[in-house]
């Protein structure tokens, strides 16, 4: 049974790395040495405190902490980690640690469900993870500060480059109003082969419209040849899709974006290819030299057969995506190995990749593109991870992922966060959100917490604005015939824009960097795949919501804290939500309310909002948010 105590009772424990409180924090590099400070209130009978801690799957080490004193009746403990050597000959390394409270007949554990608050229990329970990480991992400082546009290349803008035209494909010409391809049943066999005309040639045209929204990394769906819309069955690496506009678009939109300081990343989509591609070549459209219609040919060893020809491993069993062999070393060599995919791309020039199923590639393979892409552009380009949990304390197929212990990620895609803001919007829920912000900045390293993706919405997730603007009105098991034309009600959509404006505050204010999928800064709804990836509305844009994005963006830019400041929630509860990004001199408040009553949260100082100009009046509206910035007097107004 969980044993009850007053609030008083309850020990208060600091964590302090080189004199800076470290207590929101649970990763730190080789050699750093945490400092726990643990204020134990006499009431609690303790009279002795101990850290058990051990190494992911090793055996526990109890270290008892030194009695430092006592003063108006609370006992002061203290300990001296030393990173680099409970990590000893290893080096880096996940932790698990839990604080014991000997009370004489019985000894009471902390257990946390968020890395930073406790309760105490008779029994260990959840732990502490503590991760340690290389002394020399760090991620592109660039990047960091920076607003992401993620861009269906099909679907965001028809440019007027020259492009290759393919007989196989169903051109789409309503732009405006047409429908994307789909299957009647989810699962069911579907072609992709439906193209409505977008290109990299549209994508450059459009990069002052994307500098407006104070866009500075564009995230692009796959470029390379292949036979589908989506491109996530790669035909040929080495080529970009002519439909695209070829290698001819890639490279003028990477001058020109250079011009204006906006990077763009690839998706780099390694776990399989399409089964109609260069090195499998089922379909026979690759003249028959692929590991599939040729047993002697050079990629043979790229798949995994289990009876050749027709049963081979594939991509979540689906038979058109054969799953790549990572301990494949001319598969490797080909693709993160030197003068490779990898590198070909990021010596043209671009600014890093994203991984996509990086749950799926084995950790040689990771080592060895981050070796790679790192070395080809002097550590400027960055990683990012498709991983869909908490990345630091990731298992997959058995295994405990070492993406953040330095050698391989930069970043991950934040789903966490997303789920986390969806939660809060719709169930007035501000302690879930809270929790999720605290667990991952306290098992993350401060340097990814800066950089990680965080989004609202991907090509694999209905529409936010659906999202929101449904809510609990949302009608399970419609067919796909259904969420084809279905659109939102006014009164929904209405609904839907009001909570997106939040949403996206938060997105653009906590740590990390925010992705924007293309058309939600537009107002574009549309539910699952492929309804979620319908063209840009550029003759019916939501004017107010894209100034809205346009003020988020012209924020974030002008304030540095919110690029690698530090950041600490402040209050959570029901509706209410609070917390702090800060740097140097620089404090900023944000404040979300989405609960149905206004609430009374005070300032110590005058604040502004920055969003409106409006001095702050001392409380939150319902259906608000702000983001505050101290009031102060002009410099030339200073001494007058």
């Amino acid at each position: 049974m969980l044993i009850q105590f007053s609030n008083p009772v309850l020990p208060v424990i600091r964590k302090t790395v080189n004199g800076a409180d470290a207590s929101a924090r649970g990763a730190f590099a080789v050699g750093e040495k945490i400092l726990y400070t643990v204020a134990v209130p006499r009431e609690l009978g303790a009279s002795a405190v101990v850290l058990r801690i051990c190494r992911d799957g090793e055996q526990d080490r109890d270290l008892p902490l030194r009695f430092d004193g006592i003063e108006n009746g609370i006992d002061r403990y203290t300990l001296s980690l030393d990173t680099a050597e409970i990590c000893g000959t290893e080096g880096r390394g996940l932790f698990f640690y839990e604080f014991l409270f000997l009370r004489g007949v019985n000894t009471v554990f902390t257990s946390t469900h968020n890395q930073v608050d406790f309760t105490l229990q008779p029994h260990s329970d959840r732990r502490f993870a503590l991760t340690v990480y290389d002394k020399d991992y760090v991620t592109p400082e660039w990047f960091k500060g920076r607003i992401m546009y993620h861009i269906f290349v099909d679907r965001f803008f028809c440019g007027k480059g020259s492009v290759a035209k393919r007989s196989d494909v169903i051109m789409n010409e309503d732009w405006d109003g047409g429908i994307p391809q789909y299957a009647k049943k989810n699962g069911d066999k579907l072609a992709n082969n439906m193209f409505f005309g977008g290109n990299l040639w549209g994508v450059a045209e459009k990069l002052e419209y994307l500098k407006s929204l104070g866009v500075g990394v564009i995230y692009l769906s796959p470029i390379f040849q292949a036979y589908s819309n989506h491109k996530y069955d790669t035909g040929n690496y080495l080529e970009v899709d002519g439909m695209f506009g070829g290698e001819a678009a890639l490279g003028a939109l990477l001058e020109k974006a250079k011009e204006m300081d906006i990077r763009v990343i690839l998706d780099g989509v390694f776990n399989h290819t399409g089964s109609n591609s260069l090195y499998f070549d089922r379909e026979g459209e690759y003249g028959g030299g692929g590991a599939y219609s040729d047993p002697q040919s050079p990629y043979r060893s790229w798949y995994c057969f289990r009876q050749y020809p027709n049963e081979y491993e594939t991509w979540w069993g689906i038979d058109i995506l054969p799953k790549l062999n990572p301990q494949s070393d001319a598969c490797r060599e080909f693709l993160v190995g030197r003068g490779g995919v990898c590198e070909k791309y990021v010596r043209m020039g671009i600014g890093g990749w994203r991984l996509d199923v990086a749950d799926e590639l084995s950790n040689d393979f990771l080592d060895e593109l981050r070796e790679t892409v790192k070395d080809a552009s002097d550590q400027d380009a960055v990683i990012i991870g498709e991983v869909w949990e908490n990345a630091a304390l990731k298992e997959a197929y058995g295994k405990r992922r070492r993406y953040f212990l330095g050698g391989q990620l930069d970043s991950v895609m934040n789903y966490p966060v997303r789920n986390g803001i969806l939660h809060y919007l719709m169930d007035s829920d501000a302690k879930f959100l809270a929790d999720i912000l605290k667990e991952i900045y306290a098992t993350y390293p401060k340097c990814v917490c800066d950089s990680l993706m965080n989004l609202l919405g991907t090509h694999d997730t209905e529409r936010i604005l659906t999202v929101l603007g449904e809510g609990k009105d949302r009608v399970e098991g419609e067919s796909n015939d259904t969420l084809s034309v279905k659109r939102l009600t006014s009164e929904q959509r209405a609904r839907g824009l009001k909570l997106l404006k939040l949403a996206a505050t938060l997105q653009y204010t906590v740590y990390g960097v925010p992705s924007v999928f293309y058309g939600d800064e537009a107002g574009l709804e549309g539910y699952h795949d492929p309804f979620c990836r319908r063209p840009y509305p550029w003759k019916n844009q939501n004017e107010d919501l894209l100034t809205f994005y346009r003020k988020l963006g012209q924020i974030r830019t002008e304030h540095s804290a919110f690029a690698d400041g530090e950041f600490r929630v402040e209050y959570a509860e029901g509706g209410m939500l609070a917390f702090v990004r800060e740097k140097d001199e620089e404090r900023l408040t944000v404040l979300s309310n989405v609960g149905e009553t206004d609430v009374a949260y005070p300032m110590e100082h005058k604040q502004v909002d920055l969003l409106t100009g409006k001095p702050y009046g001392g409380t939150v509206q319902s259906g608000e948010a702000l983001i505050l910035i101290e009031k102060t007097t002009p410099l030339s107004k200073k001494g007058e």
